[in-house]
């Protein structure tokens, strides 16, 4: 499939411009789609990346970009970088501490993101000759409901409509797709940027685009290779913090160059650093963090059904992936050599540019189509996960059942929102929760529907509506999900796979067990109510086999295929019972209808 193809220019594209942001944690990119073709805009130095950079000067100045980073060997306290790894998270979560304070400076990770948009927006009206107020944004895959909320609140900050939210990887496989991929191929994009690692597995069909698996880890980008080695140069009690800028550089260097030379004269106002680093010296040391991007790897890949040797490209992204060790690692995992013709700091911004000028009508005939990258749904009854909308759900997307009370005379009914993998509710992530009421009545009586929708930008509404009443609750899961520690997402998976058959066996055993404590009472009041009209014989098999029930749910040890055999036993002895029972309901209907 050739460009020429998919570039189709509107007959009447909107009057004001609509942006294509790659908000990245190093570096961000800006573009348009002009005359039917996506193009990333420079700054009036002629650049097209701007440091993810933002200094806050005593005097209350702020600078932004190439000129904030320039203080930050001065003021490291005041140049706030890699922002985008506390957006939407809480204070002091993850491994990572930036070297300054927020709070001390009075302000937040929204608002330095909004700072560096701005600054986008400044670039893009230099650039255009023209205001700009419209824009979509990418986002690693693996960010949460919080997250993309809190990326959608500083566009808006920047005075910004931000009209999609879009995964990074999918849309460097967009960029990558337009002139290199034919129908029904699959490609894996390896994602591995300043600050974050997102590995996708994507499917090109008839002109669509669709993800078929995600993976990653929003705590491991090109950032934690710089302090690696940093760690490693730093003189014995210095602040390895110091060292950064400098280890950064060198990595950069060693990516064409076999050794390098660090020289930092009087980095304390004393004492001066002159070390020699070699490539095979920052591999030792950057390997154990590469590895780490394997499991991801392995599990996008079954995740989506495919094999290594079945994908028609590897595309790598991110400028981390300039390092030549990484390159053959991917290498080596997938059996093939990676597609290397993209820039990796500019493709997922090109993606931006591509879906901006989708949505705004400058370009057609391409369709994105994203997925959840964790299963949602309700806790029910026992403590269980109900999922509702399975993990890997092409977005936007809606479901819903339909639940009732689980006993009788019962007024209200908690809604529990969960993500994650785990069969117990109590192992997944609460991401919000809502009061349903309704009239009390018998068992079974109230019929709440619970309806799941996802937009566009992979946040999440939910709505519940008592069917008798026709009252609706709706919940918008907006900051909720910052109670999550982003940490553990990647692990989620390999934490179910890990503990599946206890689960599972868990799930079976309180399923069995609500069963048992329905039946026990029914056949307790089922035996007192027939009296004398059983035999000795039928009511000594059916107490042996409410007994052995009694047994095993009152046993230390949950045996759940016991206890379910044991169920099917005791149903089994009291299917006369039961026809009794039922033919008794319809006399006695009958005769208040008086036709008996």
């Amino acid at each position: 499939m050739q460009a020429s193809d998919l570039f189709d220019t509107a007959l009447n594209p909107s009057s004001s411009p609509l942006l294509g942001i790659d908000l990245g944690t190093t570096n961000s990119l800006v573009g348009v789609v002009e005359s039917g073709f996506p193009i990333l805009l420079a700054d009036e130095e002629g650049s097209r990346l701007t440091p993810s950079a933002v200094h806050y000067g005593r005097d209350g100045s702020v600078l932004v970009g190439a000129a904030a980073l320039r203080r930050r060997s001065l003021e490291p306290s005041r140049t706030v970088t890699s922002v985008k790894r506390l957006i939407g998270r809480r204070g002091g979560e993850g491994d990572w501490q930036p070297p300054y304070d927020l709070r001390e400076l009075g302000t937040s990770p929204v608002a330095v993101s909004a700072e560096v948009l701005k600054r986008l927006k400044a670039v893009a009206e230099r650039a255009l000759e023209q205001p700009v107020s419209r824009a979509v944004i990418t986002v690693p895959a693996y960010f949460n409901d919080a997250q993309r909320n809190a990326t959608k609140q500083a566009g808006e900050l920047a005075g910004l409509t931000v009209e999609r939210i879009v995964s990074e990887p999918t849309a460097a496989a967009l960029a990558y797709g337009l002139d290199k991929l034919a129908d029904r191929k699959k490609i894996a994009v390896y994602d591995l940027g300043g600050g974050t690692f997102d590995i996708s597995v994507l499917e090109m069909r008839e002109g669509v685009f669709q993800v078929l698996s995600t993976a990653g880890d929003t705590q491991l980008g090109g950032d934690d290779l710089d302090r690696a080695l940093a760690a490693k140069i730093a003189p014995e009690g210095a602040d390895p913090a110091r060292f950064v800028e400098a280890a950064e550089a060198a990595k950069r260097r060693l990516s064409s160059e076999e050794s390098v030379r660090i020289e930092l004269p009087f980095y304390d106002g004393r004492n001066s650093l002159s070390v020699e680093v070699t490539r095979a010296e920052l591999e030792k040391i950057i390997r154990p963090l590469v590895e780490r991007t394997r499991a991801h790897c392995l599990r996008a890949l079954s995740d989506a059904g495919v094999k290594a040797e079945e994908l028609d490209e590897v595309v790598l992204v991110g400028g981390s992936t300039r390092i030549p060790f990484v390159r053959q690692h991917v290498a080596q995992l997938f059996g093939r050599e990676p597609n290397t013709s993209q820039n990796p700091d500019e493709a997922v911004a090109l993606g931006a540019v591509i879906q901006a000028g989708i949505l705004s009508g400058s370009l057609r005939n391409v369709l994105l189509l994203d997925v959840t990258p964790l299963s949602l749904g309700i806790e029910t009854f026992g403590g269980l996960m109900n999922v509702i909308i399975p993990r890997n759900t092409t977005i936007p997307c809606k479901a819903g059942e339909m639940f009732t009370n689980a006993v009788a005379n019962q007024q209200d009914m908690l809604i529990r929102v969960l993500q994650g993998e785990r069969e117990l509710a109590k192992d997944n992530w609460e991401l919000g929760r809502v009061v349903v009421h309704f009239p009390p009545g018998a068992k079974g009586s109230a019929r709440v529907g619970v309806q799941f929708s996802i937009d566009a930008n992979g946040i999440l509404q939910v709505l519940a509506r008592d069917t008798v009443t026709g009252q609706d609750t709706v919940l918008e899961i907006q900051n909720t999900a910052v109670d999550v520690d982003d940490e553990r997402v990647e692990q989620m998976i390999a934490e179910s796979v890990e503990h599946a058959f206890e689960d599972m066996n868990e799930r079976i055993w309180t399923e069995a067990k609500l069963k048992a404590e329905e039946l026990l009472p029914s056949v307790a009041a089922a035996l007192e109510q027939f009296g004398d009209s059983v035999t000795a014989e039928e009511r000594a098999v059916i107490e042996q086999a409410a007994a052995e029930v009694k047994v095993l749910l009152e046993a230390p040890v949950h045996d759940a295929a016991s206890l379910k055999k044991a169920n099917a036993a005791l149903d089994d002895a009291t299917q006369e019972l039961a026809v009794r029972l039922v033919e008794k309901a319809m006399e006695e209907s009958l005769a208040r209808r008086g036709l008996v």
